[in-house]
């Protein structure tokens, strides 16, 4: 069967810049490389075939000689299959695009194990969140065996080198034209073998032990922020132990709710406070302040107090806390205070010559 084209294979014009090729055949080599499609005969050709026509393209003169005979210009040079390259090159050059993804011709080092990442979940007031605390934290997690300590068996001349890996942990496995690197079935991906395993950990080189850290809790974090311990996470043996993150979860407050820098709170006022008007105190966090209720307040009257909310931990500035009038209505009344507020009623009403009356209703306007 006659080849395709190689501009046509990559999808790009004769005139593409080097680095539209690349993007490409990263596309392509993405799309159907056979780690993304075992057993799949048509993804490993059209794989083969995007190799191939990057091999050429890529390179200034096999593409300045493939402009001009077309592929006639690599026919009769032997080679590995792509006629002048072998299957190797196709890796090294698949290698360098990928970072040494998918084995990158076999010059892909082994990587230090690393343990997993923790989560620990910590409580706090609303009052800790925004001044910051130091708290004490008893988890448990896998830690470095105190008996081997951390090297799975207590004499170091009982650990060798993987013998089917070589120490690195992963193996080459050649099938037919492609090359995958697999975990060492041997050591399971260690690249070490121990003879005489520790008798407390099994050789694993962890246990599983309660830990006691303390946590600075820096001033204004907020839901769902969390602390990062470096390396206090889970353990492994001849590795890098994960981190553990410390999550905030704020208690609902009695009185205040919080919207970033901002608190918020509900301020009850009686009905004769709100009509007249009446210098109150209300709380905040940093104590008892004075807030004036003008005359005539109505319910749902929102009142600023500038920089009395919280500076949150990502941020210099302070927020503000926002007062919400609530005008109550009186309940369980005596004899004399119905008295008074029928009188009351009577004056605001008015009667059929008062100017009061004359006026249309809220409900009268809405109707008309």
């Amino acid at each position: 069967m006659a080849k395709r084209d190689y501009y046509e294979v990559l999808g790009v014009s004769k005139t593409a810049s080097d680095d539209e090729i690349k993007k490409a055949y990263r596309k392509l080599a993405m799309k159907y490389h056979p780690d993304r499609n075992p057993d799949n005969a048509d993804a490993e050709e059209k794989f083969k075939e995007a190799s191939e026509a990057y091999e050429v393209l890529s390179d200034g003169e096999k593409r300045s000689m493939y402009d001009r005979m077309g592929h006639n210009a690599f026919e009769g040079g032997g080679g590995g299959g792509f006629g002048g390259f072998s299957a190797e090159d196709i890796f090294s050059q698949f290698g360098d695009i990928f970072g040494g993804a998918f084995g990158g011709g076999g010059r892909q080092q082994q990587r230090q194990r690393r343990g997993s990442d923790l989560r620990y979940v910590m409580e706090l007031t609303l009052e800790e969140a925004v001044r910051g605390v130091k708290k004490t934290i008893t988890f448990t997690a896998p830690a470095p065996c105190d008996v081997c300590d951390g090297k799975g068996s207590k004499n170091p001349n009982d650990v060798e080198t993987c013998k089917t890996c070589h120490g690195t942990g992963q193996v080459r496995m050649q099938q037919g034209f492609f090359s995958v690197q697999q975990t060492c079935s041997t050591c399971r991906g260690q690249g070490k073998i121990i003879k005489n395993p520790c008798n407390s950990c099994h050789g694993s080189g962890v246990k599983d032990r309660q830990q006691t850290l303390e946590v600075t809790i820096p001033a204004g974090v907020d839901n769902g922020d969390r602390v990062r311990l470096s390396g206090k996470g889970e353990a492994v043996r001849d590795g890098q132990a994960g981190d553990l993150y410390v999550e905030v979860v704020v208690r609902e407050h009695d009185i205040f709710q919080r919207d970033g820098a901002d608190l918020y709170m509900d301020v009850p006022v009686s009905i004769a406070d709100a009509a007249l008007g009446k210098e109150i105190e209300i709380p905040t966090l940093e104590g008892r302040v004075s807030l004036k209720i003008p005359e005539g307040t109505q319910t749902g009257k929102l009142f600023r107090l500038r920089g009395k909310g919280v500076r949150p931990v990502r941020s210099s500035m302070v927020g503000d806390l926002l007062c919400r009038v609530v005008v109550e209505t009186p309940v369980n009344l005596t004899s004399r205070q119905r008295e008074l507020l029928k009188e009351l009623q009577a004056t605001l009403d008015g009667d059929e010559h008062s100017a009061s009356s004359k006026k249309k209703s809220f409900f009268d306007r809405l109707f008309d």
